[in-house]
């Protein structure tokens, strides 16, 4: 089955509003203003949303960027991927993958990078199938408390 994959227009309402509903599945934390003020921020530092559409829904979206790293060189790092839990099976996380490796070849990028949750085992199945491999551990710190 091949999937359309959009770019979000971030002044597009229904669409924002389309792919928070994806989302929040993914990062509890936001709120709809949050999600916007983000995406606004992101955006202005090269972040875009990309998404495809299954029975007139948005059903699957990817946050992503380019990023230089003295590590990897180019990168085309993905910050969120998501499929509507009541439409998966259909093939939206393949597609979404495919696309994405694609897409940072077109972009000229060396290496393709996205974090994942540990609890997330569908997705590394995939993941995993796709070619992907577990490359290291993620390490945070937060800086500030939260309001």
């Amino acid at each position: 089955m091949g999937f359309e994959v959009k770019t979000l227009d971030i002044r597009n309402e229904a669409d924002v509003a389309g792919c928070f509903r994806l989302f929040v599945i993914l990062r509890p934390h936001l709120t709809p203003d949050e999600f916007r003020r983000r995406l606004e921020v992101q955006s202005a530092e090269g972040y875009s949303i990309v998404y495809m559409e299954l029975d007139g829904e948005i059903a699957a979206a990817a946050g992503c960027r380019v990023m230089s790293f003295m590590a990897w060189g180019k990168v085309f790092y993905v910050d969120d991927l998501i499929a509507d839990p009541d439409k998966r099976r259909n093939g939206l996380g393949g597609a979404m993958i495919d696309w994405l490796i694609e897409e940072g070849k077109r972009r000229g990028c060396d290496e393709m990078h996205l974090d994942t949750g540990y609890q997330r085992q569908d997705a590394h199945r995939l993941y995993l199938r796709k070619g992907m491999l577990f490359a290291g551990h993620h390490m945070a710190l937060k800086l500030t408390s939260a309001a």
